[in-house]
């Protein structure tokens, strides 16, 4: 089995920076591209950024100029790097991970971490 773990959520006031974390860990897989979305109350869940095995970068234009995503291969790791938080950014993010497990193909999830902005 394979679990993705998000970490660093948190409140913090506008104008501020958050760095989230999704830790994959398990046996015998390789992941593929890593993401990271979001869903605010009453809303749907929207892609933030996407990033490939390869270090290619993909932002929603609302996370453009202001986050950053970035992954540690070697650790199956993958960043966030929110900076100039605004109160609409306040959601559960979470982490995304397209990847092989074995030689099965699969979409996993992270339980989410809460991200609120606010004064």
């Amino acid at each position: 089995q394979v679990q993705l773990v998000e970490s660093g959520g948190g409140l913090v006031q506008p104008g501020g920076s958050l760095r989230l974390s999704c830790a994959g860990s398990g046996s015998n897989f390789v992941i593929l591209k890593m993401g990271w979305y979001r869903q605010a109350p009453g809303k749907e869940r929207e892609l933030v950024a996407t990033i490939s095995s390869g270090g290619t970068t993909n932002y929603a234009d609302s996370a453009k100029g202001r986050f950053t995503i970035s992954r540690d291969n070697a650790k199956n790791t993958c960043y966030l790097q929110m900076n100039s938080l605004k109160p609409e950014d306040t959601a559960v993010y979470f982490c995304n991970a397209d990847l092989f497990h074995g030689t099965t193909r699969s979409y996993y999830w992270g339980q989410g971490t809460q991200v609120t902005v606010s004064s």
